[in-house]
């Protein structure tokens, strides 16, 4: 019997099992977990028949969507996109749109995550960063729902709620909440000025594969928007999961800045500015998955995303401490932390 079968009485794996016997592309008995994710999603790796691997490789990847759930239109229409721009995805071999079930070819095993170090990390992100930037010249208004205001600002909610909220159980008195709102607009009015591409979302380092040839392979990208240019370059280079010198991410920063005026990309065309909205974008973000990360926990069971918490925070804390409209966030996190403030330089 194959895995599938033997989570039982797991009926969408039952159903998923049953359609892929339907293709006679892939051994059903061969399933096993191929990774785990922070969503809904679940995948297996199964393995090709013998007279389909000449076409289709060794081994395909199948995803369980629930599509109340997740966005399973949403990835075919990425991934067409995105191997129109250039860029290693998977190639889709079957769907069915109504269960939510969609099989694809297989990237590997390994993410960026699982081998970055001091010694490739350049070449790693120089390859990562060139793939984003084909995505991002192909842009055009209209085509993906756009990254606005209004969305940036429910997830600053997530912050609020489930940090703020319920990992701090604190409750912010009307002076709190005025200077905590105060920093959101300042933190909202400068990503909402910046021009807009297309953004991935979650362009990082556990969604990053490495490949031998077109490197890297890009997953998880079904929630792409129309947003804020430098969203998925924070993304990586400030990425939850590795942290890297701020003196490397400043370089790999201005390499991006360089290459994407090179190429007409709407960057802003002062360095200095342009990492200026490279922070503030980062600082929205991180906010965010403080948010997530905690939800996960409490909400969903996913207890390992806490031992991520002090990385985002630290970023938080650095970033906010450099700017006066969003220091009042380093005096409130210091007041519910009772953490001591740290002296620093602003901006």
């Amino acid at each position: 019997m194959s895995l599938l079968q033997n989570l039982t009485p797991d009926v969408r794996l039952e159903a998923l099992t049953a359609w892929l016997a339907t293709l006679n592309v892939v051994d059903t008995a061969s399933a096993r977990p191929a990774s785990s994710d922070a969503s809904f999603r679940r995948y297996f790796r199964v393995n090709v028949l013998p007279e389909h691997q000449a076409s289709l490789g060794a081994t395909l990847i199948v995803m369980d969507a629930p599509p109340e759930r997740e966005n399973v239109l949403g990835f075919v229409k990425v991934d067409e996109m995105l191997i129109h721009a250039g860029v290693s995805v998977p190639r889709i071999v079957a769907t069915d749109y109504e269960r939510g079930f969609m099989l694809m070819s297989d990237l590997g095993n390994t993410t960026y995550l699982q081998v970055l170090d001091h010694d490739n990390a350049s070449a790693m992100y120089a390859d990562a960063l060139e793939a984003l930037v084909k995505f991002q010249l192909t842009s055009e208004p209209d085509v993906l729902p756009e990254y606005d205001r209004a969305f940036m600002e429910r997830e600053l909610g997530i912050f609020t709620e489930w940090y703020l909220g319920r990992h701090l159980k604190a409750t912010l008195n009307d002076k709190q909440q005025l200077e905590l709102k105060a920093v959101f607009d300042a933190i909202l009015a400068n990503v909402t000025a910046q021009q807009q591409v297309y953004v991935h979302r979650d362009f990082h380092s556990r969604n990053l594969m490495q490949l031998d040839a077109g490197n890297p392979g890009v997953l998880d990208f079904q929630d792409a928007l129309y947003g804020p240019i430098t969203y998925d370059v924070v993304s990586l280079l400030r990425d939850a999961y590795v942290q890297w010198d701020e003196e490397l991410v400043l370089d790999w920063a201005i390499r991006y800045w360089q290459h994407a005026k090179s190429l007409g990309l709407p960057v802003n065309k002062d360095i200095d500015s342009f990492y200026q909205d490279f922070e503030y974008m980062g600082l929205q973000r991180h906010l965010k998955i403080l948010g997530i990360f905690c939800r996960l926990h409490y909400r969903d069971g996913k207890d390992q995303y806490l031992a991520d918490l002090p990385t985002v925070m630290d970023y938080v804390r650095k970033t906010a401490g450099r700017y006066r409209d969003l220091k009042p966030l380093v005096r409130l996190l210091d007041l519910l932390e009772d953490v001591q403030p740290q002296v620093g330089y602003t901006f």
